[in-house]
């Protein structure tokens, strides 16, 4: 054998061409090649990798040039020197365009086909689960089914896109690169993903497919948020008192401020409300204590009585201990420590926010109302502040 164009001899996935070499066909047949420096009609092709065998389909295809006659991409993209000899753990034939049905049109087709098919599976149970949601409502066993074969559906159509008409293989580069990149290995690493940007563009078919099937489960998915229940609106925003509302005990009794002693303490509700979750306020008697009044409420308190909300505001248990002598308020659950003086500071435990006030007044029958609902967030989580 000669060859008049190459002086370095092509390595393969079995070692270096001498003389005549019997190259392994993609069909594991076996032909005898002459290596002329220009390749002929009739010489085998190879699949990546070299072997015939990496994928495994029999698909076949030209084998690239030795080295590109102008431009560094095909090195860099390996990571070889510029100049210098071709590395011997680099194999020269590698296709980094192959693909499964690149050469089998009919065979690209079927895939196409079976890619659509996995498709209109989601799209069916999109539509079954709208429908199933409006006839039978919440159904946790069909709905979980609908979703089961919905989500499988496009999964298995986007590996099989992927598996069967995107270009991707394995490919080896040169191991003694050390370092980081440089300008030329950069821009090809952004070329390289044209080679599959291409590609799905290339099949307008599945794209027109899979976009209104995209739409129409993901519009269907979001039918069970329904059954969330009704939207809260500005329920959260109310704690259930309101202006001219009587403060009353547990047993629906109310109060007048000559009902409760210096330094005694009382849970009380909104009369009419005391159902509501947010409304429960605990109402003081601080006596001649020094009770600090905050800029914007004065007349909040009546003498010595004050009303605070009794929801801890750092996990929403009842903040209901009353330490007399330092009139102070403990929430039992976390040992949150809220001072009346300081208009019910936290000074101690987890507790970030203070208790919210309760503006109280007095109705023509001597009877305690509440001037108005909180002016501030109740209890915790949703109500937690930056």
């Amino acid at each position: 054998m000669t060859t008049t164009n190459d002086p370095t001899p092509r390595p393969s996935d079995q070692g270096s061409l001498a003389g005549e070499e019997e190259r392994s066909r993609p069909d594991g047949g076996a032909g005898t090649v002459e290596e002329t420096g220009a390749r002929t009609g009739t010489e085998p092709r190879g699949l990546p990798g070299g072997d015939g065998g990496g994928h495994g389909h029999g698909e076949a295809y030209d084998l690239p040039p030795d080295e590109p006659t102008s431009g560094p991409w095909h090195r860099s993209h390996f990571y070889i020197p510029p100049t210098g000899p071709w590395p011997e753990d680099v194999p020269k034939n590698q296709d980094l365009d192959w693909w499964r049905y690149r050469d089998d049109p009919k065979g690209a087709r079927r895939a196409e086909l079976r890619v659509a098919f996995c498709f209109m599976i989601t799209l069916l149970s999109g539509l079954g689960l709208a429908v199933s949601y409006i006839v039978a409502g919440f159904q946790s066993q069909i709905l979980g089914a609908f979703l089961a074969f919905g989500f499988g559906g496009i999964g298995v159509g986007l590996v099989l896109w992927a598996r069967d008409l995107l270009p991707g293989h394995e490919v080896t580069a040169h191991r003694e690169h050390q370092g980081g990149s440089g300008d030329v290995a950069r821009n090809e690493l952004v070329t390289s993903f044209s080679r599959a940007v291409e590609p799905m563009a290339r099949r307008p078919f599945l794209l027109k497919v899979l976009l209104p099937v995209a739409g129409v489960f993901g519009l269907a998915t979001l039918f069970p948020i329904a059954s969330l229940g009704p939207r809260p609106k500005r329920t959260l925003f109310s704690s259930g008192w309101f202006t001219g509302a009587h403060l009353v005990s547990q047993d629906g009794t109310r109060i007048k401020p000559s009902d409760i002693l210096v330094n005694g303490i009382i849970t009380v509700f909104p009369e009419g409300r005391m159902s509501a979750p947010m409304s429960a306020t605990v109402l003081i008697n601080l006596g001649n204590a020094p009770f600090e009044i905050q800029r914007g409420r004065e007349g909040w308190n009546i003498g010595g009585l004050v009303a605070f909300s009794k929801i801890c505001t750092h996990a929403g248990c009842p903040a209901s201990l009353y330490n007399v002598e330092s009139h102070q308020l403990v929430c039992p659950c976390h040992q949150s420590t809220f001072d009346v003086l300081l208009d019910c500071k936290p000074v101690f435990g987890p507790a970030s926010r203070s208790l919210p006030q309760l503006p109280l007044a007095v109705d023509k029958d001597g009877y305690l109302i509440a001037q108005s609902d909180y002016h501030e967030p109740v209890g915790p989580g949703f109500w937690q502040r930056g």
